[in-house]
Formats: C-alpha cells, sequence, structure tokens
C-alpha cells in the first residue's frame, strides 16, 4: 500500500472513573489485559506494519514487559503520554517524525490509524476497512448510527431534538495521512482558545474544515470500556460463542 499505515494505540488515561491507581487498561479481560486484546488485534492486521504504543505516565515499563512477553513484534516503541488526548496524539507525531519521515526499514509513514486501548474488541474488518479508505480519504472515522433519540439539554430543559438519522456514535480507530493530522495538530497548538478536542476527528474539523472526513461502520462489539460494567459486558463478549456475538 503505497500509504503504508503505523498504529497508534493510546492508552494514556488513568481512567480515574474506575477508582484504581493502576490504569484501566493493564485490568484483565478473557485472561488477558484490556491493552494487550488491543495491541493483538493491530498485530493481527495485515494492513498495519507497525504499533507506536502511548502508555499513562509511570506505566510504560509495564506496558514494554506486555509487550515483551506476547511477542508483539510489531511494536516499535512505547511513549509516556500527555496531559490529554491532544497531548497524546503530539507526542505520538512527534515520536514517527514529521510528515513523510521514514519508518525503520526505509518505506514512507504516510497513514496513521488512532486507537483507543480501551477498546479491546476491535475487529479485523474494521481496521481493513479504515486502511482501505486512505486509499480516497484524507481522514476517517469509525462510527455507528446512533439508535437512540438524542436531546441537547440546557439548564435542565430539552433545547432541541435533532434528526437521529443523521447522528451517528463515534467509535475508533480514526485514520489520517500523516500530513493532514500533523497540520491539523500544529495549527490546534498555535492556537490560544479553550477548545479542546475529545477525538482526532474534532481536531481535524476545527482546523482545517475543508478536508472530508469519510466514516467507516463500527460494531457494537467495538464498545469503550469505561465504566465496571463495560468491563463486565466486555467480559460476557469475549466468552460468547461466535453466533451470539453482537
Amino acid at each position: 500500500m503505497s500509504r503504508w499505515p503505523v498504529a497508534v494505540i493510546l492508552a494514556g488515561g488513568l481512567g480515574t472513573r474506575f477508582g484504581d491507581r493502576r490504569p484501566k487498561q493493564l485490568l484483565e479481560i478473557g485472561g488477558r489485559t484490556i491493552l494487550e486484546h488491543s495491541v493483538a488485534a493491530f498485530e493481527a492486521a495485515s494492513g498495519v506494519a507497525e504499533i507506536l504504543l502511548v502508555m499513562a505516565p509511570g506505566f510504560t515499563a509495564e506496558a514494554e514487559r506486555i509487550v515483551h512477553a506476547g511477542g508483539y513484534r510489531k511494536v516499535r516503541a512505547v511513549i509516556a503520554g500527555g496531559s490529554s488526548r491532544s497531548d497524546s496524539t503530539r507526542k505520538a507525531l512527534a515520536a514517527l517524525g514529521a510528515a513523510g519521515a521514514g519508518s525503520a526499514d526505509g518505506k514512507a509513514i504516510r497513514g496513521v490509524l488512532f486507537h483507543d486501548a480501551a477498546r479491546p474488541l476491535v475487529d479485523a474488518r474494521i481496521i481493513a476497512d479504515c486502511v482501505r479508505a486512505l486509499e480516497d480519504f484524507a481522514g476517517v472515522t469509525t462510527a455507528m448510527p446512533a439508535t437512540d433519540t438524542v436531546l441537547v439539554v440546557e439548564g435542565g430543559l430539552v433545547t432541541d431534538i435533532p434528526d437521529r438519522a443523521r447522528l451517528y456514535c463515534c467509535q475508533t480507530p480514526q485514520a489520517f495521512r500523516l500530513d493532514t493530522i500533523v497540520r491539523a495538530h500544529q495549527l490546534a497548538a498555535a492556537q490560544e482558545d479553550d477548545f479542546e478536542a475529545t477525538d482526532d476527528c474534532g481536531v481535524v474539523r476545527r482546523y482545517l474544515p475543508d478536508v472530508p472526513i469519510a466514516v467507516v461502520r463500527g460494531s457494537e462489539r467495538n464498545l469503550k470500556i469505561t465504566t465496571r460494567g463495560d468491563l463486565a459486558l466486555a467480559s460476557a463478549l469475549l466468552a460468547a460463542p461466535s453466533e451470539n456475538r453482537l
């Protein structure tokens, strides 16, 4: 593939809603850590050449032990994340080098997939669809159509009810051509506003609004583990027979 993609797995959060001192990515489901499930998915993806793991500060050595023990050969490095999602992305981009930088074996890094480590059930189809979409688009996100009616609430009152047919729930991976995501974050870093994106599509949409972002269909299984209830659900999905999986 001409845009030789690298996967950046973002595991920089501490998961404070779990109430633990250790990051939630180091909790186990199905006999492996959440982190390892996510790394394994991209290790097995034929369209992904390398993996860069962004880990919560203070836990990089533990992540390196997990990577080494699991024999994940695609992981090129484990680096410490920043104080926010955007900071972690920028640290990852700095580690990859400037747009068009070469990889360890001399191939050009032109595409980057960003994935939340807290989504350990991402499947091969989603990853492959994101890689393929980069052939035609500079930005790609994974998403699912909203199934619930969404309300806009201000001051405890409903102020709007958007048309559900136009609403999607965002997931990861999100994929970008390297020059696009580097430029978007350069512009974001130069601003002095209070905007704080919750994902990388938000950064591209705000600072490069003319860049189209394609949508790849996600999966109900590709849930983000945020609460202990999500942890129990992910464990149940892993244990379910394949014909019963969502």
